[in-house]
């Protein structure tokens, strides 16, 4: 996005530069400088005001009345990228890690309940050539599953997964089977070049639904 067309989304919301600097939770300054095109504007910033706009065109679409963006909620979940899995893998129950790490806004319309992290994604292990991919570089919104509950069977026909391994690291998967009893999981990659391959439940940290994907504009 370049620095015009993030000044005509703006306009479009009908918000001040400091109003979208609040929403996107960096300073006014910051958005004078993009205006400017003296820096660059963020991806992640790109995608959350491209979704802004979308969002209110459907509200108006569906109602009349005007958009009051003051109410809007947002919800700033921190970013395990690429380069921070692997203290992400070593510091996921510090508090002050997670505290550290870069934040990406979401709007209201994801539930605020439970804990959320975002993931970029590496690799090809998802990637299949279908819309149902996950490709190099997509940032993945996630909703921690907690523990009593893989005591049950996982949802696992509704939802894709982040599983973070101990020993494994962070893994973008499918999940095909739950065995309850052995607590063992079966984990399916959308690309055909990788075999499935099981995981027992004692060796997870941490398991997470994909909520939502964010990808570049230019990409599949």
């Amino acid at each position: 996005m370049n620095y015009l067309e993030f000044k005509e989304i703006r306009k479009k919301l009908n918000m001040k530069q400091a109003d979208i600097a609040k929403s996107i939770g960096v300073g006014t300054r910051a958005v004078q400088y993009w205006e400017k095109g003296e820096r660059k504007i963020p991806e992640t910033t790109a995608y959350f005001v491209t979704n802004l706009l979308l969002k209110q065109q459907e509200l108006n679409d569906d109602s009349a009345s005007p958009v009051v963006f003051s109410d809007l909620k947002i919800m700033h979940v921190p970013l395990a990228n690429q380069y921070a899995q692997a203290g992400y893998l070593s510091n996921f129950a510090d508090e002050e890690y997670i505290e550290s790490l870069p934040t990406i806004p979401f709007t209201d319309d994801i539930e605020h309940r439970g804990e959320y992290m975002c993931f970029e994604v590496k690799g090809d292990s998802m990637d299949n050539g279908s819309y149902e991919s996950y490709l190099e570089g997509d940032i993945i919104l996630c909703r921690n599953i907690r523990q009593d509950y893989w005591m049950s069977k996982l949802h696992y026909d509704k939802w894709d997964f982040v599983i973070v391994h101990k020993e494994k690291g962070i893994l973008v998967k499918r999940i095909v089977n739950h065995d309850v009893e052995k607590g063992i999981i079966t984990l399916h990659s959308l690309n055909e070049y990788y075999e499935d391959f099981e995981i027992h439940l004692k060796d997870v940290a941490k398991l997470f639904n994909i909520i939502s994907t964010r990808r570049k504009n230019n990409r599949r």
